[in-house]
């Protein structure tokens, strides 16, 4: 949306704020202004003159010598436009120094004559496109000296581009914006009154002339007003008008037309004009197409209806698509002489099915897909009249007016509690000052004492339906800013510290031993649940995502189980998965916020076959479970743990075993039970591990260091080892060679072929070495990656590769 500032000054007569300053303020209250355009600029600085001879150029064919009179003395231009009047004639000047939209006037000579300015046209101050001819005005249009903008000024503007959203549409003009700004500034806002046409057909009434308007879709167009306007003379509008549509985004068209489309931008309410002596049979009919009907539209494209589409129709066929676009059928020419205005109110949903089948965005669907106010088609159908009068010489009102309506509308009355708003803003607002807020956009008072206001939303404001809607307006006018930025207090629903560590190192210990991980989801069903025999559900989501995702897990084995079987259906024959995660247990006796137990887990799944190297692979068995279970325990506490025979009734009997730490049960492995095999569509092997992260939390503490306050020095080194040489025995060689200074020792790399010899491998290592109390010296870290280089040598035959 485009808004004049001075348009608005206009109707906001008290308005004391600099373009910027209400940009800013607009912005604030939701109304984001993306970027603010000064436009016209040049009309400050040109002025009229006097053509007071004309001269052929000596040189030049084509153009001629104009001396003009500016006011305070004469001076010669050189002009090639073909419109260049006779002495006496009243011309435009941008003298030396104006700065126009393409470039800056300066002296320049054309032909060996000095031309001391320029004659200019609308396409050169940019405020059309018709470049054809200068500026030519009655010789008694202006005194010479005078500045254009001060003659016409709506030459010169400043722009707002506001970024409405689609719950605003009282935005979408300058009276609802005008609205807006004087309760945000807290001035005086008055609606523009209409006035009587100035001229008015006095022998002619609207009923006696045979318009005829039905409407047959009620629900579609709640409201339909006419009225006529006789004896046009078609035209173009004044150059205030034009020069505002124009820094408006809205090409004049003819002083009929520009009536209409000024009418939209004062009031967000799109008009329509027939040429009535086009309407055949003087009637107007709305309704729905008919199958296979065909409008040509304004845009001279034939469109193919729909049924769904609501039509603008006259005695004998579609005359436009209602809300979003005209015929050329019953368009505005330069011959009419008697037009018809429509101003309706359409229902939005019906406009933006309309306009999307079409493809179709219009300045008038925009805002019908939104809402206008239907209060207003009376106030804009007579202003629109008025405005003709005005324009369009000689053109008469004729009186009456027709007024087709359904049911009357109506508008929510809404009830705001004080203590509520307190509550929601975290601030408390002066209650007379909310209520005085309220009125100023509009809200009427119904009831209101110390605690609570009755009130009638605005006709004008469709996004206000609840009591919230009103606190937000109370705060938009009130000023975001006032509102305290205090952080909420947050309370975790458990501790967390350390569990992010352990979580961490059993992802470390599960990838070493050849796992993938699998992010399941928390959700899963009570069914499932049951059947790998978890514990009852304690959270039950009340708007789930879907059926079998109606509670939070209690076990991670149905979605592990759900990643064997959708890999099964598309053709995976190998698994080996792990997961990790909370169970969301049920709360814990004498627990203080009472939310459930989020228990850290981790659970592992091994099905089909396992791999082999040029054979035939074996299922997996309990021992490969066994292998998982012991391995990643080890790998997280540096301790073996206990086996005991199992009783768990998701494992086969024959098989199932339980983990135990110093007595404690941390854990359980074994084969899956054959029910659960077929349940979940795991095939005929599968095996599991199941580790409880919270109960091997106290065997595996977390141990914290201080952070390093000196820098780190990695040397990286390649060698060359035989196949027989372990990875892992190197590390460790090199680890303890290092002593004390390697802080850290990982492989980065593995490479065969090449310059390696047969049998032999290139694996590459990182040493990263620092001193907690020092920055250690080059000396240092040599003699240290020395002794790494000998005992690698000594121990396994390796050689640095370089």
């Amino acid at each position: 949306m485009r808004a004049s500032c001075k348009w608005l000054s206009q109707l906001v007569p008290a308005l004391d704020a600099s373009p910027r300053e209400l940009a800013d303020r607009l912005t604030g209250a939701g109304l984001e202004v993306e970027a603010i355009l000064h436009v016209g600029a040049a009309a400050a600085a040109c002025v009229f003159a006097r053509v007071t001879s004309v001269r052929p150029h000596p040189s030049k064919s084509g153009l001629r010598l104009v001396t003009v009179d500016r006011g305070g003395g004469t001076q010669e231009v050189v002009c090639g436009a073909p419109n260049v009047p006779d002495p006496g004639g009243l011309v435009l000047l941008a003298p030396l120094g104006t700065a126009l939209p393409g470039g800056t006037i300066e002296r320049r000579t054309i032909g060996g004559v000095a031309s001391e300015g320029m004659l200019v046209s609308e396409a050169e101050l940019g405020l059309s496109e018709d470049g054809e001819g200068i500026l030519v005005f009655a010789p008694d249009g202006a005194t010479p000296g005078a500045t254009f903008a001060s003659a016409i000024p709506e030459a010169s503007d400043t722009i707002l581009e506001i970024g409405l959203g689609p719950n605003r549409p009282d935005g979408l003009g300058h009276v609802g914006l005008a609205r807006e700004i004087a309760a945000l500034y807290n001035v005086p806002f008055r609606r523009p009154p209409v006035g009587d046409p100035i001229v008015v057909a006095r022998d002619k009434d609207l009923a006696a002339m045979g318009v005829e308007v039905s409407v047959l879709d009620l629900e579609r167009c709640p409201h339909y007003a006419a009225a006529l306007v006789i004896d046009v003379e078609i035209g173009p509008s004044p150059p205030g008008a034009r020069y505002r549509l124009a820094h408006l985004g809205v090409r004049a068209i003819s002083n009929v037309v520009d009536v209409t489309n000024l009418a939209m931008l004062a009031y967000g309410q799109p008009m329509h004009a027939f040429d009535l002596d086009l309407v055949r049979g003087g009637r107007i009919v709305v309704r729905r197409a008919r199958a296979g009907e065909v409008l040509v539209t304004l845009d001279g494209v034939s469109r193919p209806l729909d049924e769904d589409d609501l039509l603008l129709c006259d005695g004998e066929g579609p005359g436009a698509l209602a809300g979003v676009m005209g015929g050329q059928g019953t368009e505005i020419r330069a011959e009419t002489r008697r037009v018809l205005f429509e101003c309706a109110s359409f229902e939005p949903r019906g406009i933006r099915r309309a306009a999307r089948r079409h493809g179709m965005h219009t300045e008038s669907s925009h805002r019908f897909e939104r809402g206008t106010d239907r209060a207003m088609v009376r106030h804009v159908l007579r202003s629109a009249i008025r405005m003709t009068t005005e324009l369009a010489p000689g053109a008469r009102a004729v009186k009456g007016e027709i007024h087709v309506e359904g049911a009357p509308a109506t508008v929510p009355r809404l009830t705001l509690r004080r203590a509520r708003m307190d509550a929601l803003l975290g601030l408390e607002v002066p209650w007379s000052e909310a209520r005085a807020m309220l009125a100023r956009l509009g809200c009427v008072e119904r009831a209101a004492d110390d605690d609570a206001a009755e009130v009638d939303a605005p006709s004008h404001r469709l996004d206000l339906t609840r009591e919230v809607d009103l606190i937000e307006e109370v705060i938009r006018v009130h000023g975001m800013n006032a509102v305290p930025a205090t952080l909420p207090r947050i309370q975790g629903s458990r501790p967390v510290g350390g569990v992010e560590e352990l979580t961490t190192r059993a992802r470390r210990a599960a990838l070493a031993m050849g796992l993938s991980e699998a992010i399941t989801w928390a959700f899963t069903s009570e069914e499932a649940l049951e059947k790998v025999a978890a514990p009852h559900a304690s959270v039950v989501l009340a708007n789930p995502l879907a059926r079998h995702h109606g509670v939070m897990r209690t076990s991670l084995l149905p979605g592990l189980f759900e990643a064997v079987a959708h890999g099964r259906r598309h053709g995976v024959t190998a698994f080996q998965l792990f997961s990790l995660g909370a169970r969301y247990l049920a709360t814990p006796r004498g627990s203080a916020d009472g939310l459930p137990e989020e228990r850290p887990s981790f659970a592992a799944v091994l099905a089909g076959t396992r791999p082999a190297y040029l054979a035939k692979g074996a299922p997996f068995d309990v021992w490969d479970a066994k292998a998982v279970a012991l391995g990643v325990v080890e790998r997280m506490t540096g301790r073996a743990c206990e086996i005991q025979r199992g009783a768990a009734r998701h494992l086969h009997p024959r098989g199932a075993a339980d983990l135990f730490l110093d007595g404690t049960i941390i854990g359980a492995f074994g084969p899956v039970h054959p029910d659960l095999l077929d349940a979940f569509e795991l095939g005929e092997h599968a095996v599991v591990v199941e580790i409880d992260l919270e109960a091997l939390r106290a065997h595996a503490p977390v141990r914290y260091r201080d952070l390093p306050r000196f820098p780190a020095s990695p040397r990286d080194v390649a060698l060359v080892v035989h196949d027989d040489v372990a990875a892992g025995a190197l590390e460790a060689a090199i680890r303890e060679a290092a002593g004390a200074l390697a802080e850290e020792v990982s492989i980065f790399d593995r490479f065969t072929g090449g310059a390696i010899p047969a049998d032999h491998a290139s694996l590459a290592f990182r040493v990263v070495y620092r001193a907690p109390d020092r920055t250690l010296t080059d000396a240092e870290i040599d003699a240290a990656h020395a002794r790494v280089v000998d005992a690698v040598n000594s121990r396994f035959g390796a050689k640095v590769r370089t």
